[in-house]
């Protein structure tokens, strides 16, 4: 059988590599997307035969383009976009200044978005005809966490870029769900386990989940048919503050 063709963006550390390499594991040729050369080399490597590198910075229009025309030229399709990557801003929202608010702005939501515009060209214009795209929401896509305003609002409007993406793909075979993700253990989240501020003042360790959990729900979206679609799942560590959390 001919291998699936996947992008995973964010694809140098935690969720996303994580995610790549369970796809190379189970037959997929995963294309690995972001800033840090090394890292995704080092992703890479997990199964050179399999995957592909390519430095992209998906805030950035003319890169992203590169990046899709690079994936047509060497492999004529695309079947899977994972928007993964992501980025975030703390501090109170009276002292967040406006630069760090578009770059989370312009990475989580921008990037987002012309990822999944070059992807439904492509899914579009191939044959045979469409695809899946898989958006990272986030546990903030549906309640905050103190002090993460600019993240908070990218993710619950990754929500809309999702229902709107999964209701005009129809047409063309390509489904689009997402993903909310509470907690994996990741280098971005080691902290939890030290603590972090809380809805009501406080300040308090988080449980983890092995990020693993995560990567085999990616890999279980990826694997359906098109005529199925998870819409929305939420994995997350089942003590962690979400249900009820302030």
């Amino acid at each position: 059988m001919t291998r699936k063709i996947a992008l995973v963006t964010g694809a140098g550390s935690g969720i996303g590599r994580a995610s790549a390499t369970a796809l190379m594991d189970a037959g997929w040729t995963v294309v690995l997307a972001g800033r840090r050369a090394a890292e995704l080399e080092a992703t890479a490597a997990h199964a050179p035969d399999a995957a592909l590198a390519v430095p992209t910075d998906i805030a950035d229009e003319g890169e992203v383009e590169a990046l899709f025309a690079r994936i047509e030229s060497r492999f004529g399709r695309l079947d899977l976009l994972f928007n993964n990557a992501g980025t975030g801003a703390g501090g109170r929202l009276e002292d967040l200044g406006l630069d760090a608010w578009r770059r989370v702005v312009d990475v989580n939501l921008t990037g987002a978005f012309l990822c999944t515009r070059a992807a439904f060209r492509l899914m579009k214009a191939q044959a045979p005809q469409g695809g899946r795209i898989v958006n990272n929401g986030s546990i903030s896509a549906h309640a905050p966490r103190p002090f993460s305003v600019a993240y908070t609002a990218t993710k619950h409007a990754i929500t809309g870029l999702t229902r709107s993406t999964s209701l005009e793909g129809r047409a063309y075979d390509i489904a689009c769900g997402q993903i909310d993700i509470g907690n994996a253990a990741t280098e971005m989240t080691a902290a939890m386990a030290r603590g972090v501020p809380q809805a009501d003042g406080s300040f308090a360790p988080e449980p983890l989940m092995d990020l693993k959990a995560v990567a085999d729900a990616v890999l279980f979206m990826a694997g359906l048919p098109l005529d199925a679609n998870v819409q929305f799942m939420t994995v997350m560590a089942t003590k962690m503050p979400f249900i009820g959390r302030g």
